[in-house]
């Protein structure tokens, strides 16, 4: 009942222009019958009744929709068949409800004669074809509405996202700090070094690579998080773990999506050779990135826009949500696999 009041808030406006305009064709109806101006012509009962009988009539065309949907979008040859379902359903729901009224009312006889049925038949099938192409036209309008807003949110997303991987190509502090750490891999052991440089040379083309694509292939984004990770282990040796539960990974995910969770972790938790930390990544129908939470003492408070804009990008690209738990021990990130 309240998903019902809630989609009725929602769609008022839509609503009103029904009921005005069944009250208007009510009024048209009356004078052109009685061919004369008094106080019945203008009473509401008959505009209250279509509006009734119209949102019974959008709950049918609605439940087909849903139901028979292969898309985001449908056919011409789609459209006509769930047009066609959704009048005769709604046909056979108002012969049924007007049966059960005049049983209640004792004129069944009266109501359901041939003459009557075949009127009222030909009357609901009108109404039903002119409140149904509103329907339509108002459903297609407000999917179009939101189909602008999800493109200008996945440009926005996108667009920040592009500018946050410039940032980590082009930031100096991160650039200093691997450097540093290359220059005393050089001193004490130039075979790591080379390991080293190797590895840092593959991330930097992996994010130029991917930096125009909406999706990569999860083994891709595996292997550069696996990457990824080992220049964190060259700065914090053995103070962060990672664990990898390989199950399936058919499918694609955004890209970069395991660096930042891997980065999350090491951002907001302090790990130590006798307390590491341990970030684990389960790879089945979803994916999950959970690490234990030992949060740092004197951490800069974040904005979570990195967190947000994954969220966004994952809203308008599948059904299925980004969800985030959080517990006293562990942080978790699920992210879905996008059927490739």
């Amino acid at each position: 009942m309240k998903t019902i009041l809630k989609q009725m808030h929602q769609n008022r406006y839509f609503l009103l222009f029904i009921l005005l305009f069944a009250y208007v064709q009510s009024i048209h109806t009356r004078i052109g019958i009685r061919r004369t101006l008094d106080w019945y012509i203008f009473t509401p009962e008959a505009a209250v009744v279509t509006l009734i009988s119209a949102c019974i009539l959008f709950f049918v065309i609605d439940f087909f929709i849903k139901n028979w949907r292969k898309s985001s979008t449908f056919s011409v040859a789609e459209m006509l068949k769930i047009f066609s379902f959704s009048l005769l359903t709604y046909l056979l729901v108002m012969k049924i409800i007007g049966f059960l009224i005049a049983v209640a009312f004792g004129k069944v006889e009266k109501n359901f004669n041939q003459e009557v049925v075949i009127l009222s038949t030909f009357s609901d099938l009108i109404g039903g074809f002119i409140y149904g192409s509103f329907f339509l036209a108002y459903r297609y309008y407000k999917k179009n509405t939101e189909y602008q807003k999800q493109l200008a949110l996945y440009d926005h997303a996108l667009s920040e996202s592009k500018i946050n991987q410039l940032k980590t190509q082009l930031n100096p502090h991160f650039l200093f700090n691997n450097l540093n750490i290359l220059d005393q891999l050089i001193e004490e052991d130039k075979y790591k070094a080379s390991d080293f440089l190797n590895e840092f040379a593959e991330i930097y083309r992996y994010v130029l690579e991917v930096s125009d694509k909406k999706t990569v292939f999860v083994e891709e984004e595996l292997a550069f998080a696996e990457k990824y990770f080992n220049l964190i282990q060259y700065k914090y040796g053995s103070a962060y773990s990672l664990k990898i539960n390989h199950i399936r990974s058919s499918g694609r995910i955004i890209p970069l999506s395991l660096q930042l969770l891997l980065e999350n972790a090491v951002q907001h938790n302090l790990g130590t050779a006798v307390n590491p930390v341990l970030i684990t990544v389960e790879i089945d129908k979803e994916i999950t990135v959970s690490n234990t939470r030992i949060p740092k003492r004197n951490s800069k408070k974040t904005s979570g826009r990195a967190l947000s804009n994954l969220k966004e990008q994952y809203t308008l690209l599948t059904d299925r949500q980004v969800e985030i738990i959080k517990t006293e021990t562990e942080f978790s990130v699920v992210i879905p696999i996008i059927p490739a």
